[in-house]
């Protein structure tokens, strides 16, 4: 239980480094980053395996490297659905996407 609240924690203070990195990013406060978390995570579970299983074919002809479009709609999709969560563009998104999986493997290298 612990583990899955310190994820969630380390998930949050992730989003909020990475909307003062990225420009057009926005979460307005930490409680917001929290509810965020939480929404990326369902949709984590529930979208993104049915989004890689239909781009198989160009993920593997990227490299892998079409992941990053695929977390960048996740992302924008929370945002659309939240109000402290806010992405101005979808380069925003996609930028946003890498530098918030470089911060969490940082945080998680980090802290474990």
């Amino acid at each position: 239980m612990t583990n899955v609240l310190g994820q969630w924690m380390l998930s949050s203070i992730a989003l909020l480094l990475t909307s003062f990195l990225v420009p057009g990013f926005r979460i307005i406060s930490f409680g917001h980053a929290l509810i965020a978390a939480i929404v990326i995570g369902v949709l984590n579970l529930g979208i993104r395996p049915v989004l890689l299983f239909l781009t198989l074919p160009i993920n593997i002809l990227t490299l892998g490297f079409f992941t990053f479009f695929i977390n960048a709609i996740i992302l924008k999709m929370a945002a659309w659905m939240l109000s402290g969560f806010v992405i101005h563009s979808w380069f925003s998104a996609l930028i946003g996407a890498i530098i918030l999986s470089l911060v969490n493997l940082a945080l998680y290298l980090l802290l474990g």
